[in-house]
């Protein structure tokens, strides 16, 4: 912690940091004063879906049809050309950015090269959006037994192919990983559910380093996240399942656990109440599963921290479970970061205040703020590799920074209002801009 600070920057990395009277200015230099502003590294957001952008259905179409609720993002493929979806992604990129998340990892839903093509055009200056870690296709054994169900069988393989690479052999394994290495990507995702086998994912996982390729497992249940593990990936996505022994083997090897409280509280009912005509019945039950979200939540905190768990119906589990995951990370030891898992649509919100949203509830379900805010700044970019680059307000870093009015430490929810936002030395948005001078 340091006030009053000032920062200096040069081209697009950061030249000097120190107090005001120790920074000197350079000649000709741009002053941006931010007051009594708070000042953060820029925030990272390491589990996102730029590319999606689903709609909760009707009642009668999500009660009617298997997995009527993620229908509209995941069948895009179906209804978007290709070259709409990545212009839907250049809208939710630059709304990322415009709410402070100056680095994000996209990991999978972006048809075949849609978020490759999407960091090239950024990086290329031909729009304005965060730093942007591809992943391509999502690498799957089954993509209909964990995604997609009651597809035409005359279409599903052509349009499962512009989602998932589908493997069956530790050889398709690598040859996937050699497919997404061909269009560019940066990371490799893979969705690890019990129809894998441990050779298969090894061989993933193997050529995957052998490109020098992170990879990035949704796991979930148990058995899954156990054969992440004993492949060796980089980092467990959603990880909401995990073991007390489990986390200690990925203590001792490394492995990240990626937290995504996307569902943490009443996030999907106030979505619901802005999209759909609910009947009395369903209102009263998203209500009631809320609070339930919650303690699942707080479960998975406790059962970090090995405190016993209550017994509760199926719905009060999952707050539970969650809270108690994330004490139990933070007792563990292990190394944890956190990413909004965002793609939904959020009436009233842009795809940026809605992805931001999602890190405060870390909070609530028993993380300080401190580790919340290192959570998406300096453990997020060591988990994506990127500590020489984001991450941190030091020098030889890029001169990513964001403002907020508050201190966020005292009031996590500030990092919901940043009212600045530098990329590489360029401001993005300033509602400071009175204080500002030359």
């Amino acid at each position: 912690m340091l006030s009053p600070a000032a920062v200096l920057i040069e081209n697009d990395k950061i030249k000097e940091v120190g107090a005001p009277s120790k920074v000197q200015t350079p000649s000709g230099a741009k002053v941006v004063d931010l007051g009594n502003a708070t000042l953060l590294p820029g925030l990272i957001d390491s589990h996102t879906h730029l590319l999606v952008d689903p709609i909760v259905p009707a009642e009668a179409e999500r009660s009617r049809h298997y997995n009527g609720s993620f229908l509209p993002g995941l069948l895009l493929a179906i209804v978007e050309s290709p070259s709409k979806r990545v212009l839907m992604g250049a809208q939710s990129a630059r709304e990322d950015l415009e709410s402070g998340l100056t680095t994000v990892r996209n990991l999978g839903h972006s048809g075949i090269d849609g978020d490759v093509a999407l960091r090239d055009a950024i990086d290329a200056g031909r729009l304005i959006g965060p730093r942007i870690l591809a992943s391509g296709l999502k690498i799957t054994h089954n993509a209909t037994d964990g995604y997609l169900r009651n597809l035409n069988p005359a279409l599903a393989k052509a349009i499962l192919q512009q989602e998932f690479l589908e493997t069956d052999s530790p050889d398709e394994g690598r040859q996937a990983v050699l497919t997404n290495g061909f269009y560019g990507v940066d990371v490799i995702k893979v969705s690890v559910e019990d129809d894998f086998t441990p050779a298969e994912m090894t061989a993933i996982v193997d050529q995957a380093h052998r490109g020098h390729l992170k990879v990035a497992a949704h796991a979930v249940g148990q058995s899954a996240i156990q054969m992440a593990i004993d492949a060796g990936v980089d980092s467990i996505e959603h990880g909401n399942e995990v073991t007390d022994e489990q986390l200690k083997q990925m203590r001792d090897k490394g492995i990240f656990l990626d937290l995504t409280p996307t569902s943490y509280g009443d996030f999907f009912t106030r979505i619901f109440d802005g999209t759909i005509a609910e009947s009395l019945t369903l209102r009263l039950e998203r209500r009631g599963s809320d609070e339930r979200t919650r303690q699942r939540y707080k479960d998975l905190i406790r059962v970090l921290q090995s405190e016993p768990k209550s017994v509760d119906e199926p719905d009060q589990r999952y707050d539970k479970q969650y809270d108690s995951l994330v004490q139990r990370v933070l007792k563990s030891g292990v190394k944890f970061a956190a990413g909004s898992d965002m793609g939904w649509y959020f009436p009233g919100k842009t795809r940026g205040q809605a992805s931001v949203s999602r890190f405060p509830v870390l909070h609530q379900a028993g993380m300080a703020s401190l580790d919340v805010i290192r959570a998406i700044t300096t453990n997020a970019a060591e988990m994506l590799g990127w500590q020489d680059k984001v991450g941190a307000i030091e020098r030889g870093k890029f001169g990513d920074l964001v403002a907020v009015t508050g201190d966020p430490i005292a009031d996590i929810t500030e990092l919901e209002r940043v009212r600045f936002v530098m990329k590489g030395g360029q401001v993005i948005r300033n509602e400071f801009q009175e204080n500002q001078s030359k």
